[in-house]
């Protein structure tokens, strides 16, 4: 046997033994057969690494080392999944499905806490493995991916693949890895979500081997081009593959049988050796699913019910006030500090005066707190029981705790607001808002970050941000920064000025303005400039834009500091037009409403979706009074009926092909 032969059969026999191990959780042979076998290949690959193959088991250890990530566009966007938080809530989930005329089976799936990532594989071979990031872009992540066991990096058959699934952290290796970093006097981490979503990014891939991540694989995003019809066959297509899917989920014919399994995961979730929040309900039927689609930001078809928050009791030491970027008022429980949900809390949201007032909280009060969501931590209510003394009353501030500038309450809003434009504690929340994920995503600037460099004086305004350059020496300087943070700080703001028009629409904060509006008006306008002289007629024509969202946008154009700032914005190169595909105005498409039923077989649902959006269209998951055309595939369901019935205009296949081609 030459030597290339017996690399092969040595990979071939790790790979094997790895998967009976971390997947099959049934080893066939002693730890030290397999590292003898290890040390091997590492042998013959130092002797002779021309021959060592892409997938060999011994890029596990972790070797590459990067300066940043690379920003990946997924292919398919990567959708968060609504909530549901009771049963009342899930049986509605199940009523608005059974309204569009189906009677549904699920597959109810543990939800697990972890960091949520998708893998690519070519020709049976991992390629890429990229986080969530904001949905569109993540982060490309592919050399830590592959130090985690658990994730085969061949194929058991050669196929192109993606998939989707949780990087997590098992308990023990949690505590493990807390216990060592408190015998060598550093910080613990807080939870074994922040450990996982802290260890797959980090720049040195044998730092995240050391962690021992795992991860389960849980979604297909085009099993119809495998000829699955069911989402537990993609499962099992998958576990076929070699990935590792939780045993754990349930085929449940009705509700009832959802709410069991709740109930069922509830009781047991403690006892698992990883971390659960929730549990993922998902219609079984992949062309159910199409028929149901998506809503802008999660499909229609599946659902997370999330366990109740934890709630511990603390006391209200005092109530201190933030102002955000559009002047909001915020009061802010300080409390003596208790673990919630695997975090240590030591400050809470109270939302605004008539919260603390209608609750009757005051400082001094022992308080019960939770976290919404299992995120935010606020406070539910006093515990008056324990209230042993007379409390003086809330009595909300009337000036802004910055700026000294008297507060406003709007007759129709809960909330008080500084209106002063220029007030520091505002501006620093805008710059926040700016550099945030779904605005202009620039990495290493945090909300902490921001405010010391806002202290500082190296930020002022929104455009002080390219500016930060100026200020190499003095970063490099303060606690935390050397010479490699800064220049990755600096070289993600430079990337930035490349992203596209939406991205920047939404960064600039105008009031009411969220994020999927700020695509719908990127998309339409295609430039900052057409944007800036829309008129009033024009954008409340445009879908999803309303009286109120029109007159912001309005007002956000006729300030002379707001056109300042982005005209300063295009003179240092940040990009002004709309990177997607151009909408070529089709009449036939054009402010149109369309819904698709059944399998068009010249293209994916995607792709024509894409199409009919590239030509003016808006795609809708339901049939009603308000839809202009249905498009009908093979097999279509009773949005068809619904159409006939309505006497909505139908195209079938032969008819959208010929429009397309005309």
């Amino acid at each position: 046997m030459d030597i290339k032969q017996r690399m092969e059969e040595i990979e071939s026999l790790l790979n094997k033994y790895n998967y009976e191990y971390y997947v099959l959780d049934k080893p066939s042979v002693e730890d030290s057969e397999y590292d003898r076998l290890m040390q091997e290949l590492l042998s013959l690959e130092e002797e002779h690494p021309e021959l060592k193959s892409n997938t060999s088991p011994t890029t596990r250890v972790g070797s590459e080392v990067v300066t940043n990530f690379e920003k990946i566009v997924h292919q398919r966007p990567m959708l968060s999944l609504g909530n549901v938080f009771n049963e009342d809530e899930i049986v509605k989930f199940d009523e608005r499905i059974k309204k569009e005329g189906f009677n549904p089976e699920y597959v109810c799936e543990l939800k697990i806490d972890g960091l949520a990532i998708s893998l690519v594989y070519e020709n049976g071979v991992l390629v890429r493995g990229v986080t969530r990031g904001d949905g569109r872009v993540g982060e490309d992540i592919t050399s830590n991916v592959k130090t985690i066991k658990s994730i085969p990096l061949r194929l058991s058959r050669d196929v192109d693949i993606e998939v989707r699934g949780e990087i997590y952290i098992d308990k023990k290796e949690f505590l493990r890895i807390n216990e060592e970093r408190k015998k060598a006097g550093l910080d613990l981490f807080q939870n074994c979500r922040n450990l996982a979503s802290g260890s797959v990014r980090q720049l040195d891939s044998k730092v995240t081997a050391e962690r021992k991540l795992n991860n389960f694989i849980y979604h297909l995003p085009n099993p119809l081009d495998y000829d699955i019809y069911r989402h537990s066959d993609a499962l099992l297509f998958m576990k076929e593959l070699g990935f590792r899917v939780n045993p754990k989920y349930k085929i449940c014919k009705d509700v009832n049988e959802v709410i069991s399994f709740i109930n069922e995961a509830t009781d047991y979730r403690s006892s698992l050796p990883y971390d659960i929040d929730g549990v993922v309900i998902k219609v079984n039927d992949i062309r159910m699913q199409e028929e149901l689609g998506f809503t802008a930001r999660s499909p229609k078809w599946a659902t997370a019910y999330k366990f109740p928050a934890e709630r511990v009791t603390t006391r209200l030491k005092d109530i201190k006030f933030t102002v955000g970027r559009t002047g909001k008022i915020t009061p802010n429980a300080m409390l003596e500090p208790v673990r919630v949900a695997g975090s240590t809390i030591r400050k809470a949201t109270l939302h605004n005066e008539d919260y603390i007032l209608n609750k009757d909280i005051r400082v001094g009060d022992i308080v019960v707190i939770q976290k919404a969501g299992d995120v935010i931590p606020e406070v539910v209510k006093p515990d008056l029981d324990r209230r042993t003394e007379v409390l003086p009353e809330f009595i909300m501030i009337d000036k802004c705790p910055v700026c000294g500038t008297p507060l406003i309450r709007k007759e129709d809003e809960a909330n008080h607001y500084c209106p002063n434009s220029k007030c520091d504690a505002r501006n620093a929340q805008k710059l926040i808002h700016f550099v945030s994920r779904k605005a202009m995503n620039i990495d290493g600037l945090g909300e902490r970050i921001i405010e010391d460099y806002y202290n500082f004086g190296y930020l002022t305004d929104i455009p002080s941000i390219y500016n930060l350059k100026n200020y190499k020496e003095e970063l490099k300087s303060l606690e935390g920064f050397g010479e490699k943070k800064v220049n990755n700080l600096l070289n993600a703001i430079e990337e930035s000025k490349n992203n596209s028009l939406e991205k920047l629409l939404f960064g600039l904060g105008i009031r009411h303005f969220g994020e999927k509006n700020a695509n719908i008006i990127a998309k339409k306008y295609r430039t900052m400039e057409n944007v800036k002289n829309a008129t009033y007629e024009d954008l409340i024509s445009t879908s999803d834009v309303g009286d109120v969202m029109a007159k912001s946008i309005i007002d956000y154009f006729k300030d002379e500091n707001n056109l300042k700032t982005i005209d300063t914005l295009k003179s240092i190169g940040v990009n002004m037009e709309y990177l997607g595909s151009e909408i070529k105005e089709d009449s036939r498409f054009l402010g149109k409403k369309f819904v698709l039923t059944g399998t068009i077989s010249a293209m994916s649902r995607d792709k024509l979706k894409e199409i009919i959006t590239s030509r003016g269209g808006n795609v809708t998951g339901s049939v009603s009074e308000k839809t202009d055309v249905v498009i009908v595939g093979d097999a279509p369901g009773s949005k068809y009926d619904k159409a006939l019935e309505l006497g909505i205009e139908i195209w079938n296949e032969e008819e959208l092909m010929s429009i397309l081609d005309n």
